[in-house]
């Protein structure tokens, strides 16, 4: 069955972009949903709009790089459910810059919230994930962790490490049944990107550069999330799937 009935998932950047679509996506193909965000009220919102809907959904207030909100999450969760079977590690930022002028303390947090966050959470949900009998963790990377990139050196070794992380885990967590993926986005219409839609002459060009032509919308990346999570991609693991509109088969 194309649902995920019966699964409780965790989403971590969950009230913007593409961690909202990706909660709304699986609350709507039946799974228990647990979210966190940094901002409070958003949060609460969220959870709110969700309730009204009539799906099954909680939220908690957390930054993912605080050791003790991370440790607040998996109580949150194990008292919510007790076990885990699906995490998305989807928290992410961004500054954009020229490699030499970055402040440590700029790219030190791209990398805390890209790369290092996501690995200490799959680390300290590794006994939640493996009571279940069909666990996924999907990373949400980017198309930069694998391509070149222009003002964002930062962001895209945050992603390539993350991709790598992906791959190392799926290899290593496979004998418990815990399937470990990430999704590579290209240019979504997401809070992120805003600044980018914002400059009429740069859009048109990413534009151009992509075969389909325009931007990914957030709930289309969710599809593929919801896809990776379910037990139809039981054979799936330690893959990096590119939802670029044709970028990365394009060779001219």
């Amino acid at each position: 069955m194309w649902n995920l009935e019966g699964k409780t998932a965790l989403i971590t950047g969950g009230t913007k972009g593409i961690g909202r679509a990706t909660v709304y996506e699986f609350a709507k193909l039946g799974a228990k949903v647990i979210f966190t965000a940094r901002d409070g009220a958003e949060v609460a919102a969220l959870e709110q709009e969700l309730s009204e809907a009539g799906y099954i959904a909680s939220g908690m207030a957390g930054d993912v790089t605080n050791e003790d909100d991370q440790d607040k999450l998996t109580d949150f969760v194990f008292q919510r459910s007790g076990t885990l079977d699906i995490l998305v590690n989807n928290a992410g930022t961004n500054i954009r810059k020229e490699a030499h002028l970055y402040e440590p303390e700029e790219y030190r947090k791209i990398l805390e919230v890209n790369l290092i966050a996501p690995f200490e959470l799959t680390r300290k949900f590794f006994a939640l994930l493996k009571r279940s009998t069909k666990a996924s963790v999907i990373n949400v990377a980017s198309v930069a962790g694998s391509q070149d990139v222009k003002s964002g050196t930062p962001y895209a070794m945050s992603k390539a490490g993350l991709i790598q992380e992906t791959r190392s885990l799926a290899s290593e967590w496979a004998q418990h049944n815990i399937r470990v993926n990430a999704v590579s986005p290209w240019y979504t219409t997401t809070p992120l990107v805003k600044e980018v839609m914002d400059q009429k002459e740069r859009y048109d060009k990413i534009v151009e550069r992509t075969p389909m032509k325009r931007f990914a919308e957030p709930e289309e990346m969710a599809n593929t999330i919801a896809f990776l999570a379910m037990n139809k991609a039981s054979f799936i693991t330690g893959q990096n799937l590119q939802v670029d509109g044709g970028l990365s088969a394009n060779a001219l």
